[in-house]
């Protein structure tokens, strides 16, 4: 009886399951198969080194990737790729995908569409319909918006929507028009962006200026919307993965935050040769914060300012907001002052979300990434370097965030004016510019060792305490924010005078690039 009832909730699982042929890496792909409620997907590529060369890849395409739905991105062809690149999706069957008919030798399309000879008289008498009808819209327009004017007496734009043209699918009250990216990412209520409709609507409209940074996804370039600058991350089609990891995550419900990168679109372009990824985000002219500690010097006061938005930040990634429109938890695990970008008034923001980690308490389900990357070695955590880390627990991954983030404050403190020495990322007197994982591992596990604070830093406890060696012992995020508000409390009541002249003159970074790794 047991067995049986076993079986009856298995049930919907196995009839909504699709098992396509794969030839993706054996931990996703064993025996060449993976299975997916989605769609089953084969693709052809020529090789870029060799155009002889054919790439052929086979997949499975989850469902949350189908979008939109009739016509979902993941499985259109471009018509200016049709030599380059070709991809099929099906779901009739079980490896569907496995014998796939696609060639780049397929006649165009418009040799084979043959369009009716009308006669001369039939044409006349389509002008004749269409204008008449025409006429009668025209005129039966004109006479509602008279009549409804007359009986109003108010000015029209309040019944009427503006002359103005607007891309959105809902029309809009002269008085709700938004013609600012800020006003369209504060109208998103759910805090997870923009419709979809109005993310491709926005992306399309973007000219890209310069390129204003480089890492291992691709590219970042400056663009510009109705004269307001954007960020544009640009992923090449095979990295699309990556990609889509970053979409979905920026797209969770309540995320939007005044210290989280602000997401505006996601959309694919194609540029003439290949199928590019478009990841939009607003602008932050300071650029990266390994770029501004690279120029900058600070007070005590900024250095705990720019700590706290930090903070503030991370500790809203790993809240969770329970409700209808609730948020997961997310622990971000690649903090580091690469991923961190900065507004020209010194504000911070985390951003790079491409390895984040979701959890939903009500199901304690760990929606990981599916690439193997663990972040970026020098801001490991011990126990993510030794291998001790249990990546069944979410709360690892938080404490290895807040590890992390003692090594930002630690970058930031030794920038202070009171005792400024050159800007280096953490251990690099030890380890230099590219340490191993071994390297690091002894370092940070065996010997202990932790970057040496600066004299008098205020915020030199507080660092302390993020990257003990038991991540149990660490501080959560939100008591990081709590130390430093007070800190910070405490330091304008004993400065007041400074205090008043800094809030009259805030400091301004000079605009510099948005180098993210």
């Amino acid at each position: 009886m047991k067995n049986l009832i076993n079986i009856l909730l298995l049930l919907p699982t196995l009839t909504t399951s699709l098992v396509c042929y794969c030839n993706d890496s054996p931990k996703f792909c064993p025996d060449n198969k993976c299975v997916t409620n989605g769609v089953c997907r084969a693709s052809i590529q020529r090789s870029r080194q060799n155009e002889n060369e054919i790439i052929e890849r086979y997949q499975c395409v989850h469902k949350r990737s189908l979008f939109p739905v009739k016509r979902p991105f993941e499985c259109e062809n471009s018509k200016k790729l049709t030599n380059t690149y070709i991809r099929e999706c099906c779901k009739q069957s079980d490896l569907c995908n496995h014998n796939h008919n696609l060639s780049f030798d397929l006649p165009d399309y418009d040799e084979y569409t043959e369009t009716p000879v009308l006669v001369e008289d039939d044409k006349r008498t389509i002008y004749l319909v269409v204008s008449v009808l025409g006429s009668s819209v025209v005129i039966l327009a004109t006479g509602c918006m008279i009549y409804m004017v007359r009986k109003s007496k108010v000015r029209v734009c309040p019944i009427f929507p503006c002359w103005k043209s607007y891309v959105e699918v809902d029309t809009r009250s002269c008085d709700t028009i938004s013609t600012t990216l800020q006003d369209w990412m504060s109208m998103s209520g759910s805090g997870s962006g923009l419709p979809l409709l109005l993310q491709r609507t926005v992306a399309r409209q973007i000219e890209l200026k310069e390129c204003i940074g480089r890492g291992r996804f691709g590219e970042v370039q400056r663009g510009e919307w109705r004269g307001s600058n954007v960020a544009v991350k640009i992923f090449s089609s095979l990295d699309e993965k990556s990609w889509v990891r970053e979409v979905e995550v920026y797209q969770t419900s309540m995320l939007r935050h005044d210290n989280i990168l602000g997401f505006i679109a996601a959309d694919n372009k194609d540029n003439g040769t290949w199928t590019q990824l478009w990841l939009v985000t607003q602008y932050m002219e300071g650029g990266s914060l390994y770029g501004v500690l690279q120029q900058h010097t600070f007070d005590q006061y900024q250095v705990m300012l720019m700590c706290l938005n930090i903070a503030t930040g991370l500790s809203h990634l790993h809240l969770e907001i329970l409700g209808t429109q609730g948020k997961p938890a997310i622990a971000h695990r690649d903090l580091k002052s690469k991923n961190i970008l900065v507004r020209k008034d010194g504000v911070c923001a985390i951003g790079d979300l491409g390895l984040a980690v979701r959890h939903n308490s009500g199901s304690n389900n760990l929606d990981l990434p599916i690439n193997h990357k663990v972040g970026t070695k020098r801001y490991l955590a011990p126990e993510v370097l030794d291998g001790s880390i249990v990546e069944s627990d979410f709360e690892s991954f938080k404490q290895g965030d807040i590890y992390a983030l003692g090594l930002v404050f630690w970058e930031i403190a030794s920038r202070a004016v009171v005792q400024c020495s050159p800007y280096h990322p953490p251990y690099w007197e030890v380890v230099g510019a590219d340490p191993s994982i071994e390297h690091m591992r002894k370092l940070v596990c065996e010997d202990h060792l932790r970057p040496s604070m600066p004299h008098n830093s205020l915020i030199e406890k507080v660092t302390s305490e993020c990257w003990y060696p038991d991540p149990s012992a660490r501080l959560t995020a939100l008591r990081v924010k709590k130390t430093l508000t007070n800190l910070i409390s405490d330091f304008e009541s004993s400065h007041e005078t400074d205090f008043r002249f800094k809030q009259s003159n805030s400091f301004q970074l000079k605009e510099t690039n948005l180098s993210q790794d």
